[in-house]
């Protein structure tokens, strides 16, 4: 029998076959932290003894959940993970410079790699061929100072895509579909191997997206095989040399078996309080909207700012609206602000953001007030996520968020297409 990309990249690392179900300490390629796990792993360390990095070049902490501080607390964070990078020598990723998913995969990740951060949407990761996971800070902690963990080799579902995207639909509605397949545990400690001819026709930023989301069903790793297109994505970034071609084994054993017909997706919602609380925009047009994000490491991307400006352009968000953006790197705002797509979405109305989480987790730059709906880019919509649990959180792709912020209430982005 073959193997999964979850059992042949654990295999690799650990000297021998594995199979679903085993026990494994294995080394680890790439650590993260962000500011608001990263303090706990560190503090921690400190109490076991062990403040060390066993590769301190392949560890990064991430300033980037409260970028900048909102508050004297989280700046103190701050100052430990800087404290913490100049003992150590492991690398710090400043305010500013933005989403830690995001920049681990275009800087530092490689196919076959094993990733483990202290943050649920490591998983993102897997768009390049890595195995990638989020920990518990202490988890990561251990990781950071021995430079390995242990796992427990995952079952493997296997998601097969076929079918192309009619204009209007993407990425996003498709995992929002899948994830309501699927359910919010359905997947749980799984690892979801995305296949099919929909997939590796996808640019990398739309593997992102759905290897971000992965978690969302509770899956450990979301894995995407490693392809032209990943060796197009490496060498623009300059790192051609660690590009290697990965698949599954054609005969490899799959726990179930997901098939999905793309050109039969319309867009999608998600509906609070859960992320498997889908919906087709059928079913979720027309609910009164207070707040646009269009930001987060799921989609903010400079393609995903690109078709928002598309439909905004020469047009006006609606004036019960408000709408924020907040690009997911330094390196895409200035791509955003060179082409015109800043320029397109601030005319709209949209209020720009520094680099960074921005909104998503509820720390600063877009908090709900009571009682307030805001339609978000973001993976999650859980009670209280953006700040206020007393605010209500759906979730749908740049396209639809885009629509939305012109209507004033949840639209459908067919009807700009």
């Amino acid at each position: 029998m073959g193997e999964t990309l979850a059992e042949r990249i654990i295999g690799e690392h650990v000297g021998r076959r594995v199979s679903a179900g085993e026990i494994v300490v294995t080394p680890v390629d790439v650590c993260l932290t962000q500011d608001g796990t990263g303090p706990l792993a560190v503090r921690q360390l400190q109490r076991m003894g062990m403040e060390q990095a066993a590769r301190p070049e392949h560890t990064i902490l991430y300033l980037d959940h409260a970028s900048p501080s909102s508050r004297w607390e989280l700046s103190n964070d701050h100052r430990l993970l800087r404290d913490f990078a100049s003992k150590t020598g492991v690398r710090i990723s400043e305010v500013g410079m933005g989403v830690c998913h995001q920049l681990l995969a275009e800087d530092h990740v490689c196919p076959g790699n094993i990733v483990i951060g202290a943050d649920s949407h490591t998983c993102t990761a897997g768009a390049v061929g890595a195995l990638a996971t989020g920990m518990g800070s202490t988890d990561v902690a251990v990781g950071i100072a021995l430079g390995k963990t242990w796992l427990r080799v995952p079952e493997t579902f296997l998601v097969r895509i076929e079918g192309a995207f009619e204009p209007g639909v993407f990425a996003k509605d498709l995992i929002l579909h899948i994830i309501g397949l699927l359910g919010a545990d359905g997947a749980t400690y799984k690892s979801l191997e995305f296949a099919g001819g929909t997939v590796e026709r996808m640019p990398m930023h739309d593997r992102m997206t759905l290897c971000n989301m992965a978690v969302e069903a509770g899956a450990k790793f979301g894995v995407i095989f490693s392809d032209d297109e990943t060796r197009h994505f490496l060498e623009s970034r300059g790192r051609g040399e660690c590009f290697r071609s990965l698949q599954a084994d054609p005969d490899a054993e799959y726990e179930r078996m997901v098939g999905v017909d793309a050109s039969a997706l319309k867009p999608m919602v998600s509906f609070p309080h859960t992320v498997d609380n889908v919906r087709t925009i059928d079913e979720a047009r027309g609910v009164r909207i207070d707040q646009v994000s269009l930001s987060s490491c799921t989609n903010a991307r400079l393609e995903d700012l690109r078709v928002a400006a598309r439909i905004l352009s020469g047009k006006r968000v609606h004036e019960r609206t408000r709408m924020i953006v907040t690009p997911a790197s330094r390196e895409v705002y200035l791509k955003a602000m060179a082409d015109g797509t800043l320029e397109s979405l601030v005319e709209a109305g949209a209020v720009i953001n520094p680099p960074g989480c921005g909104p998503c987790v509820g720390v600063h730059q877009g908090v709900l007030g009571d009682g307030e709906i805001c339609l978000a880019t973001h993976n999650r919509n859980f009670r209280g996520r953006m700040g206020n649990p007393e605010g209500f959180i759906y979730l749908a792709s740049p396209a639809t968020a885009a629509a939305t912020a012109l209507a004033g209430e949840i639209a459908d982005p067919r009807e700009h297409f």
